[in-house]
């Protein structure tokens, strides 16, 4: 999967298209991502010790991983804070780093 928690996505596709947000989690096994601030749902609850006047709770749900792209944070990169291809390189010390196609410098976290 090409994003992670805490990534800065932006949605390219759907009713949020072209909304920016942070990943607060992953699902891969259903190929999912959920995106702080994006694809809201009503969720009604019913009454309870919690919630003791019941009603409807906004949060967010998943939304398809092919639907976002990364964003570029790197501050000397020509598409800063703006969508971007990546790829896996190998580091001289051995490690693995998601690398921005247009800067060629490491993006967010390294395995």
């Amino acid at each position: 999967m090409h994003v992670r928690r805490d990534d800065v996505v932006q949605v390219i596709a759907g009713d949020d298209a072209g909304k920016t947000g942070r990943i607060l989690k992953v699902l891969s096994d259903k190929n999912r991502v959920v995106v702080e601030g994006i694809n809201y749902i009503f969720k009604h609850v019913r009454r309870s010790q919690k919630q003791p006047q019941g009603g409807r709770v906004q949060k967010e749900s998943p939304i398809a991983v092919s639907n976002v792209m990364l964003m570029c944070q790197n501050k000397s990169c020509k598409r800063f804070e703006k969508t971007v291809r990546i790829r896996q390189r190998t580091l001289p010390d051995g490690t693995k780093a998601r690398v921005c196609v247009k800067c060629n410098e490491p993006v967010g976290a390294t395995e």
